[in-house]
């Protein structure tokens, strides 16, 4: 048991020491943000508007036009469907079902089932991959966005384009 007037002494200081630890990380905060906070000085400028993409001067083309800058493809997983999952299921529960006897037969069907049909769904996913193209465009006003298309977007770095429907569709100059 601590006695009485150490009680008194310990306690105070316990939150003096609380105080100043908050005091210090507060501090120690404040200085990390200001430190890696970027420094304007007065003889930075803004960064200058693209005005040519891939050769096209931007000033050229319509107002509803862009520059295709970038494009590039990449191969990605299908949405899954149920077909996998369903297939994988059954397959996997009659495995298991020819396990085990009794209540054991039981949780092995149910066991193969599930295990079955995420395999079946994984497996489904990878037989079905798509090619995805992202087609990155500059607008008139300096604008960049990126689109992705599923099939072959007939469009080609350099290209003037129209965005039509959500999608960049070249416009014959």
């Amino acid at each position: 048991m601590v006695h009485p007037a150490f009680a008194r002494i310990v306690s105070p200081s316990i939150a003096d020491a609380r105080r100043w630890m908050l005091a210090a990380s507060v501090t120690l905060t404040a200085a990390i943000v200001l430190a890696a906070a970027p420094t304007a000085h007065a003889a930075d400028k803004p960064a200058d508007p693209v005005h040519e993409v891939r050769g096209v001067k931007l000033a050229s083309i319509c107002s509803m036009c862009g520059v295709v800058s970038d494009m590039r493809s990449e191969t990605r997983d299908a949405p899954a469907d149920a077909k996998g999952a369903v297939a994988g299921a059954v397959v996997g529960g009659l495995a298991g079902h020819g396990m085990g006897s009794g209540s054991g037969r039981t949780a092995m069907t149910v066991l193969g089932a599930v295990g079955g049909g995420v395999a079946g769904n994984a497996i489904g996913k990878k037989m079905r991959r798509v090619t995805v193209w992202t087609i990155t465009v500059v607008s008139k006003d300096g604008t960049v966005r990126s689109y992705d298309a599923e099939g072959d977007p007939r469009v080609a770095p350099g290209d003037v384009v129209v965005v039509a429907e959500g999608h960049p569709a070249r416009v014959e100059r």
